[in-house]
C-alpha cells in the first residue's frame, strides 16, 4: 500500500488569452500528486512551432512549459491538452487556442443545382467575419428567394462553410456574384458565375423592355397627347376588327379556308399528328406527317366559330406590353417553347400585379407567326369559367408570347395522385398536405370539367385530348380545361406513337377514333368517361396493367374499365353511359353535367366498396 497516494492535479496558466497570428504564446502546465508522476503536452496536431521545458516550482510541484512561436492560424480553436499520470491514475486539463487573423475566402464555386441553386463557399477568420454579396457589382439584397444559408463549422478549426441559396432562379438572375468577407483585421472577396437558363428574350434585363423608336421618343408626356394616342389606337383597333370580320365572312361565304383557321401543321407540336380541333394552348412549328382528317383540324369548317365572332364584334386580341411582364421562373417546356410563371401589371383594374403563365413561341417564322395570331383570336373568343383564361399576347419583340391565368396547383393528374392513398409513396406533392380527396370533392371536380365540355360542345368544338393531365387546378379546388402543351413531354407514356410521328392518347379514345381516326363531340364524351375513371382512381393510368397494343385490343373489342373501388354506382353508370360503342347511343354532355350537379348537391350516402 502506497502512503499519501493521490491522483494528479493539473492546472494550466497562459501568458495571454488571445494572440495575433505570428505571435508567441506560453502555457504552463502545473501538476501536483503523489507518488512520482509523468507529465506531457499533446502536440501531435499542432501546426505552430513549439518546444517544451520541464521545471520544478517553489512548492515542489512539477511544471511543464509549452512555448509556441510564430503561431499559425491553422491552430485557432485547437484544444491543447496537458496530461499527467501516476500509480493512482491519470489527470488532465485542456485549454483552447484563440488566435486572431484576417478573414480569407477558402473557396467560392460557381452556382450548382442542389435543392434549387447554390453558390458553395468556405471562409476562415478570427474574429468571425461579416458577409455581404454583390450582384453584377451592386449590393445584393437578400430575400426569401435569395439568401445565405446558415454558416456551419467545417470541423476543421475555425473554417466555416455556407451557401448563397437561390430559389428557382431564371435568366434574370444570370450574372456575377461577389462574396465579400470582412473582420477587424482584414477583408477578402471572390466572384463566381451564376448561369441558370438561357434568356428567352433577346434584350431582356430584369424586366421585359418595350422597344423604343423615334415615334416613341417624340411623344411628349401630357394628358392631351396621351388621349390622342388612345383615340388613334382604339380607332385602329376597331377598324382592324371590322376588316377582320369582313374578310372572315367573305372567305366563309366563298367556301374557302379562312386565314384564321388553325391548321395542325403549326398548331401542334412536331410529335403530334392528332389535328386536334381544340388544342388551344399548344401551338408549335412543325409540318404534319399526314393529311388525314385535315378537315377536323381547321376551325373555318365550324360555323359556330364565325357566329361567335359575329356576336362579339368588339372582341379583339389584347396586346400586353413587355414592360408590364416580369418573369419569375420556368414552369416547363414543350415542343412549342417554354412556359414561365410571371408577374404582369395592368391586366386587371382590381390588382396592380397578377401572377400569370407566359407561354413563349420559339423559332418563330412567318407561318408560325400567322398561326400564333389566329390562335390568339380564337382564344379571345373562347371564354368560360372552366376553361383556362387567356389574357392576351405580347408581340413587341422576340419571342412571341401568350399570357394565361396561372393555376397554382398544376395539372389535375398530379393533383389527384398527390391527394390519393398512395401520395406518401409517390411523394410528388409540393402542396400543403390536404389528405385524400372526399367523394363530394371528386364530384365537384368532375362537374367543373363537364361544365367546360358542355360549353365546347355547344360551339361544336372537339377537344380530342381530354384527360386529367390536360386540366389545371387553381385555388379553392377550381378546375379548368387547358394545358400549356407540356403534357406530351411529361406524360409521354400516355401517348402511343403511330407511323413515326403520330402520337395518340389511345387509352382515352373510343373504338371509332382508334380504328378510323374519327373525332367528334361523341368521342370527347367517351374521353370524359375515362376522365371520371381517373378522378375516382386518384390519377391512375387507364388500363395501367396493359401495354398499348393490349389496351387497343381491349377497347376495340368492347371491354370496359373496371369500376374503381371507391366509386359510387351512380357515377359508374355515368361512365358506362359515356362508353357506349355506338357514338349516337352515348349520353349527351349536357345531361352528364346535370347528373353530376345533382350528385354534388346530394352525394350518395354510402359507398358500395367492392370486395
Amino acid at each position: 500500500m502506497i502512503e499519501n497516494c493521490s491522483l494528479p492535479e493539473v492546472k494550466i496558466t497562459a501568458s495571454q488569452d488571445k494572440i495575433l497570428e505570428g505571435g508567441n504564446l506560453t502555457f504552463v502546465c502545473e501538476v501536483e500528486g503523489s507518488p512520482t508522476l509523468t507529465v506531457r503536452w499533446q502536440t501531435e496536431a499542432l501546426h505552430s512551432h513549439f518546444f517544451t521545458k520541464l521545471q520544478e516550482s517553489r512548492d515542489s510541484a512539477l511544471e511543464l512549459v509549452l512555448y509556441l512561436t510564430n503561431v499559425s492560424s491553422k491552430d485557432n480553436l485547437h484544444n491543447l491538452t496537458c496530461e499527467a499520470e501516476n500509480q493512482a491514475g491519470p489527470g488532465e486539463r485542456m485549454v483552447q487556442l484563440d488566435i486572431e487573423f484576417p478573414v480569407r475566402i477558402i473557396f467560392l464555386n460557381n452556382a450548382v443545382p442542389q435543392h434549387h441553386w447554390c453558390f458553395p463557399f468556405a471562409v476562415d477568420g478570427n474574429p468571425e467575419p461579416n458577409i455581404t454579396w454583390l450582384y453584377n457589382g451592386k449590393k445584393l439584397n437578400e430575400t426569401r428567394y435569395i439568401y445565405t444559408q446558415p454558416i456551419v463549422d467545417s470541423g476543421d478549426g475555425s473554417e466555416k462553410h455556407g451557401c448563397l441559396f437561390l430559389d428557382k432562379p431564371t435568366h434574370v438572375n444570370n450574372g456575377n456574384y461577389t462574396l465579400i468577407v470582412e473582420n477587424k483585421l482584414g477583408r477578402d472577396e471572390a466572384t463566381a458565375l451564376g448561369f441558370f437558363m438561357h434568356n428567352p428574350f433577346d434584350n431582356f434585363e430584369g424586366v421585359i423592355p418595350c422597344p423604343t423608336n423615334k415615334s416613341d421618343m417624340d411623344v411628349t408626356e401630357n394628358p392631351e397627347s396621351r388621349m390622342y394616342l388612345v383615340y388613334v389606337a382604339v380607332g385602329l383597333g376597331v377598324f382592324a376588327c371590322k376588316l377582320l370580320l369582313i374578310m372572315v365572312l367573305v372567305v366563309y361565304k366563298c367556301g374557302h379556308h379562312s386565314k384564321f383557321g388553325i391548321h395542325r401543321s403549326s398548331v401542334l407540336g412536331k410529335e403530334d399528328d392528332l389535328a386536334v380541333s381544340l388544342r388551344f394552348m399548344n401551338f408549335g412549328t412543325s409540318p404534319p406527317s399526314s393529311d388525314e382528317d385535315s378537315g377536323l383540324s381547321s376551325f373555318v369548317e365550324n360555323p359556330q366559330y364565325f357566329c361567335s365572332i359575329i356576336k362579339d364584334k368588339d372582341m379583339c386580341v389584347q396586346h400586353i406590353k413587355r414592360q408590364d411582364i416580369v418573369l419569375k421562373w420556368e414552369l416547363g417546356e414543350g415542343a412549342f417553347g417554354k412556359v414561365y410563371l410571371a408577374e404582369c401589371a395592368n391586366l386587371s383594374p382590381d390588382n396592380d400585379k397578377m401572377l400569370v403563365a407566359i407561354k413563349t413561341l420559339k423559332d418563330a417564322n412567318e407561318s408560325t407567326r400567322q398561326d400564333f395570331q389566329r390562335e390568339a383570336e380564337l382564344l379571345t373568343v373562347l371564354q368560360h369559367q372552366h376553361i383556362v383564361r387567356f389574357y392576351g399576347v405580347c408581340t413587341d419583340g422576340e419571342p412571341l408570347a401568350m399570357v394565361f391565368e396561372y393555376m397554382r396547383h398544376g395539372d389535375l393528374n398530379r393533383f389527384l395522385r398527390a391527394h390519393g392513398p398512395d401520395a406518401h409513396i409517390l411523394d410528388e406533392s409540393k402542396m400543403p398536405p390536404l389528405g385524400e380527396l372526399t367523394l363530394p370533392q371528386m364530384l365537384h371536380i368532375a362537374a367543373q370539367i363537364a361544365s367546360g365540355m358542355v360549353y365546347l360542345a355547344s360551339l361544336h368544338f372537339v377537344h380530342r385530348d381530354l384527360a386529367t393531365r390536360n386540366c389545371l387546378v387553381g385555388e379553392g379546388l377550381v378546375v379548368k380545361i387547358g394545358d400549356f402543351g407540356m403534357s406530351r413531354d411529361i406524360y409521354s407514356t400516355d401517348y402511343y406513337r403511330v407511323g413515326g410521328r403520330t402520337m395518340l392518347p389511345i387509352r382515352w379514345m373510343p373504338p371509332e377514333s382508334i380504328m378510323y381516326r374519327k373525332f367528334t363531340t361523341e368521342s370527347d364524351i367517351w374521353s370524359f368517361g375515362v376522365v371520371l375513371w381517373e378522378i375516382f382512381t386518384y390519377g391512375k393510368q387507364p388500363w395501367y396493367q396493359l401495354s398499348n397494343s393490349e389496351a387497343i385490343e381491349c377497347i376495340t373489342q368492347g371491354r370496359e374499365l373496371e369500376r374503381p373501388r371507391t366509386c359510387p354506382k351512380e357515377v359508374y353508370l355515368l361512365m358506362q353511359g359515356c362508353w357506349q360503342r355506338e357514338p349516337q347511343q352515348r349520353m349527351v354532355m349536357k345531361d352528364i353535367h346535370s347528373r353530376l350537379l345533382a350528385l354534388v348537391k346530394n352525394p350518395p350516402v354510402y359507398l358500395d366498396i367492392l370486395g
